[in-house]
């Protein structure tokens, strides 16, 4: 055979960029994108090391404005175990904070836990996640999807623990993100965390969801009704309230020993109910005024012909909402300043599930108002001055004074014509006009040096830290002797350098933020932070720059012995200070007035005969001292202005007005109005008839004190808030 045949052809040969060059360059770039791609593409690292990082934000998608609500975090790790830290910092403009934790990932598990957000946004905000390892390497991150909804502080939420949620009706003249939401909870990932609660107005609890709860997530819950929370009980067997929900049967008003099977009469009863308007004998009522929303609903004949399954037991407490006294269908009882609502049918059964008319009897259930329908209103978004900015102007430090704005135009048009025809003028009739290169640098240096001395004379001082605690003692029905304590503390810090300080919370449960800043609560958290959460409490390193005062606010909820009680009679008061602090500037507000108890040394008790008390009206008292409210808020928000009107000097009384700062809000001028935090208002609590008991300590701190410095300058005081349901 001919040799040439072995021969290779001289294509093989060559080189293949000679050959192919647009091949080579295609696998040189795929080669570059795939090491950007592990360079900055964490969350597919993440997938490769056997990472699943997810993310959910508020309830079911939905977050309100102005509240705490929990970011729930659910991470998988299925590579090697490491010590993970999470961060989570806002991606939005008000983001000033990062919180983190730091978690255990161990080979082969999966974590779910909760970190508290706060936001006061005016749009859907979003968050940032990230997981880095001991060596700061990221190993996973991911950005928590839009909220479905972004609810405002007059919108209520409604959440559902069960298999089918609520619906409520659609209500003409709102808006989509004006109507009322219904979020539901899986009881797998329900907060454990009380404080993430705060933004629910009200909980509908299905009997057979409550076996399902963890301890943790069951004593969130009740701290959540003791607070204030709105709880409905559909019960569905006498056994799920054994057992594992044997919590469920004790906080109930009622005793259900067992079941039966009614026939058209309750479902009447029911529907009478939903036609009657409140306050009436709702078994009973059969008119309605014309313009409640509710009364022209038109009764299901399918509904009232089906029997009805309901428990039935000895009535506990409370009072029968609707149905025949023998057998009700609905119990209602106060829990602290909540209250619960006994359903003794399923309402995730038939025949309630098909009824059309469920949809208006969860609205009446949660307190939606419906008359937007025939008025044609919009509920107002999260708007108004934030009650932040009040106790800023409280607490803030003395030391800070501003420039009035005459004096800073004096200084201005001082400098301009020193620069201008001054300079020209002497410099012309000295014949030495080129000198202006050497005065005019001369004359800078002086006004700067001259704004620095001033504002060193107006602004420079010493380190301090003031704190001033709202506390709220709610007692529990087994007496005074346990009670939750709900607290604000709002923390004021003064730094003569830049700085970072340190602070800390041993509470069980506790946060910390910045002050909402802006009208309208559109504007942000103020303030630089980095919050480890750490358990249920949390570690902090706050940045202060020079010469400057800021405010930080630490929500935090504790079970404790009542440091105050009190009873009420027809002709006297009893009051017992259990604390070694006197208590000063006491006053009772009751029936639309508001009394002068004077005051109660430590360890004592007191009795106090009602006769011949000193008294107001309650407006007239939150209207006069609050008159300084609207300047010192918005004061706070400009760096000149008037010294007079940037601070509150009457702190007893004004943190006292300001637990009624609703009364100064009016329909319709949302910007002058008051925004505040979910439960801080006591205005409905004391409409609706309860007494309320305002007590000053003044030096005394509840709590072990916030910063891990010594500041040079502090100052700590107390306002306990005790509620006295039905004024007894």
């Amino acid at each position: 055979m001919d040799a040439a045949a072995y021969r290779p052809r001289e294509t093989n040969w060559r080189p293949l960029v000679a050959r192919r060059p647009s091949s080579c360059l295609g696998w040189l770039a795929g080669v570059f994108l795939s090491f950007v791609l592990l360079l900055f593409a964490p969350t597919a690292r993440g997938a490769i090391s056997g990472l699943r990082f997810d993310l959910f934000t508020g309830y079911d998608g939905i977050v309100p404005q102005g509240a705490w609500f929990p970011a729930t975090f659910e991470i998988a790790n299925d590579g090697p175990g490491f010590t993970a830290l999470l961060e989570v910092t806002p991606s939005h403009f008000s983001g000033n904070q990062t919180r983190s934790m730091v978690v255990e990932l161990p080979t082969g598990t999966t974590k779910r836990f909760i970190i508290p957000l706060h936001t006061s946004a005016t749009y859907r905000p979003l968050w940032n996640a990230r997981l880095l390892d001991e060596k700061g390497r990221v190993r996973s991150e991911v950005q928590s999807l839009p909220p479905r909804r972004l609810i405002g502080g007059d919108v209520p939420i409604f959440g559902a623990l069960s298999r089918t949620p609520p619906v409520l009706p659609e209500i003409k003249g709102r808006t989509p993100e004006m109507q009322p939401a219904v979020a539901r909870f899986q009881p797998l990932l329900f907060p454990d965390h009380p404080l993430t609660l705060e933004g629910l107005d009200t909980l509908y609890l299905g009997s057979e969801r409550a076996l399902e709860l963890k301890q943790p997530q069951v004593n969130a819950l009740l701290a959540w009704l003791y607070g204030g929370g709105h709880l409905i009980v559909g019960v569905e067997q006498i056994n799920h309230l054994t057992g594992p929900g044997a919590w469920l049967a004790q906080v109930l008003p009622a005793t259900l020993n067992s079941m039966t099977s009614l026939n058209t009469g309750p479902q009447n009863e029911l529907q009478r109910w939903l036609n009657s308007p409140p306050g009436r004998s709702d078994a009973k009522s059969k008119s309605s005024p014309a313009d409640y929303p509710f009364s022209k609903i038109a009764a299901d004949s399918a509904f009232d012909a089906a029997p009805l399954q309901t428990a039935t037991g000895a009535l506990r407490d409370g009072r029968v909402l609707f149905g025949p006294d023998a057998s009700p269908l609905a119990l209602q009882a106060r829990r602290g300043r909540g209250q619960i609502t006994l359903l003794t049918f399923a309402p995730e059964l038939e025949p309630f599930k098909s009824w059309k008319n469920a949809p208006y009897f969860w609205a009446r259930m949660a307190g939606v108002d419906l008359t937007a329908e025939t008025k044609n209103q919009n509920y107002q978004s999260y708007t108004g001055r934030s009650l932040d900015g009040i106790f800023g102007a409280m607490i803030d430090s003395k030391q800070i004074r501003k420039l009035p704005v005459g004096w800073l135009l004096v200084l201005l048009l001082a400098y301009l014509a020193v620069i201008g025809p001054i300079d020209q003028y002497w410099l012309k009739k000295l014949n030495r006009q080129m000198l202006t290169w050497i005065t005019f640098p001369a004359y800078v240096a002086f006004f700067s040096l001259l704004i620095y001395f001033i504002g060193y004379r107006l602004r420079a001082g010493e380190s301090e830290w003031n704190e001033l605690h709202v506390v709220d003692i709610i007692a529990h029905e087994t007496g005074p002797e346990i009670a939750d304590l709900r607290g604000r503390t709002f923390a004021s810090v003064y730094s003569p350098v830049n700085a970072k300080y340190q602070l800390a919370s041993d509470q069980p449960f506790a946060t910390l933020r910045g002050e909402v800043s802006g009208n309208a609560v559109g504007g942000q958290d103020a303030g630089r932070a980095n919050v480890e959460q750490r358990g249920n409490a949390f570690h902090g390193t706050i940045s202060v720059p020079v010469w400057t005062s800021q405010l930080y606010v630490s929500d935090w909820l504790r079970q404790n012995p009542s440091p105050l009680a009190a009873t009420i009679t027809p002709t006297e008061i009893t009051l017992d200070n259990r604390l070694d602090q006197k208590l000063s500037h006491l006053k009772l507000v009751l029936d639309g007035q508001i009394h002068d108890l004077g005051e109660i040394l430590p360890q004592a008790t007191r009795v106090i005969p009602r006769a011949g008390l000193p008294q107001s009206t309650l407006a007239s008292y939150v209207q006069k001292h609050s008159s300084q409210f609207i300047q010192a808020i918005d004061s706070r928000q400009r760096a000149f202005g008037n010294n007079a009107h940037a601070q509150i000097y009457d702190i007893t009384n004004a943190a006292m007005a300001s637990s009624f700062v609703s009364q100064l809000n009016t329909a319709g001028n949302p910007y002058n109005n008051y925004a505040s935090p979910p439960g801080y208002d006591l205005n409905l609590l004391a409409q609706s008839g309860d007494a309320i008991l305002l007590a000053w300590a003044s030096g005394y701190s509840i709590n072990k004190p916030l910063p891990a410095f010594n500041p040079r300058r502090t100052q700590r005081d107390t306002l306990l808030r005790l509620t006295i349901p039905g004024g007894k």
